[in-house]
């Protein structure tokens, strides 16, 4: 059963009243983080708009919890000014923020109640126990937690805990939400169930939400933008299929995608009009019928596993290592020189391992990049094999 499966009803505004639709655009201005001589942001500059669920993404170390933290306000920029719509929030302490924020870890007090853990910060403002309840009640309904209002943390499994966490942050009504790796701690299927429900939350409440996480499968079906940070800086920001299809370089090109993408060394031997000659680290020579628009030279081919195919006349020799049976598809992993590249096949039969097979690449889909890892603008010129 998914969070929200009853999540049509209106909530009415836990402290302040008024339907739940408050919107506020974000905006990040050259801003920088530095611990002592590591500076860990090098200048960012984002807008996150009205209404938008937007997801950092990137490996340990990149910045983006940093970053999501000095939105919070829990740590302070060592330069940049930072804009919720066209209010300077640079100074303005959390709690005046406007935004909540859910954590990895839950967080919840032990000795209190579902119900008293959620609305918390009701209770801390003076709100009136009835009025508390109530809150409590109808965000309950909407995130599947209605039976469990009188229990204590302790008897609630790992998913529910989580719900609650969520919970305690809708119920302060804020314009901003703001998740750090929340999903961390579940098992694959919570995780699968609570990142739809958190979905359906964003759809159905509609207010800014940011998200961290490393994991790219998260960033890829949750995000109306992936935005994808790289030692501090921003390699890249779009939608999940514009980046997926469209990588500015190589770096993203790895990121995104599952199993990752296959980067295959060349040399550029020739090129015409209508055409691109390449050899591998192999030796062997191919040609695509690409149209290049400019005159760097290409040193990498990259190409998804769903789009390498073995095929008795495939331009590249290699030798099988490994077979996964996934059920719906098949990873093929074949040995070339010292890479090992991954074929992802749809059909029930495969090679078997250590046989010779040959790996057809085609003119499109494929990616080119240059020798500082920037995609290389191109253009098909003759239909895929």
């Amino acid at each position: 059963m998914h969070l929200l499966e009853r999540s049509n009803l209106v909530l009415r505004g836990g402290q302040s009243g008024g339907e739940f639709n408050s919107m506020v655009a974000i905006r990040l201005e050259g801003i920088r983080k530095a611990f002592g001589t590591v500076e860990v942001l090098n200048g960012i500059d984002l807008t996150v708009e009205d209404g938008e669920f937007v997801v950092f993404v990137g490996p340990s170390g990149c910045g983006k919890s940093t970053l999501l933290r000095i939105i919070a306000g829990l740590e302070e920029a060592s330069a940049g000014e930072l804009y919720f719509d066209t209010k300077p929030i640079t100074n303005v302490a959390p709690a005046q923020r406007g935004v909540a924020m859910v954590f990895q870890s839950y967080a919840l007090y032990p000795h209190m109640t579902v119900a008293d853990n959620m609305t918390m910060s009701m209770r801390l403002s003076g709100i009136p126990k009835k009025q508390r309840r109530i809150r409590a009640e109808e965000v309950a309904e909407m995130l599947q937690l209605s039976p469990l209002l009188d229990r204590k943390p302790a008897q609630l499994s790992g998913g529910q805990r989580q719900r609650v966490a969520i919970g305690r942050a809708i119920v302060r009504n804020p314009d901003v939400f703001l998740f750090d790796e929340p999903l961390s701690n579940l098992d694959a299927a919570l995780r699968i169930e609570t990142r739809v429900g958190i979905s359906q939350l964003h759809r159905t409440l509609g207010n800014t939400m940011v998200y961290v996480t490393h994991d790219q499968v998260e960033a890829m079906t949750m995000a109306d933008r992936i935005v994808i940070l790289d030692q501090g800086q921003i390699a890249q920001v779009g939608a999940p299929m514009d980046l997926y299809h469209h990588p500015a370089n190589a770096f993203v090109a790895g990121f995104i995608g599952s199993p990752k993408m296959n980067f295959i060394p060349v040399t550029e031997v020739g090129r015409g009009k209508n055409s691109l000659r390449l050899a591998s680290t192999t030796g062997e020579e191919f040609e695509l019928g690409l149209h290049l628009t400019n005159d760097d030279q290409v040193v990498l081919l990259g190409i998804r596993p769903e789009n390498l195919k073995i095929d008795p006349d495939g331009q590249i020799a290699g030798t099988v290592t490994a077979v996964e049976r996934l059920g719906s598809e098949t990873l093929i992993y074949v040995a070339v020189g010292d890479a090992t590249y991954v074929e992802k096949s749809t059909s029930d039969i495969s090679p078997s391992i250590g046989g010779s097979v040959r790996l057809l690449i085609p003119d499109q889909p494929v990616h080119l990049f240059k020798a500082n890892g920037q995609a290389l603008a191109q253009e098909t010129i003759l239909p895929p094999r």
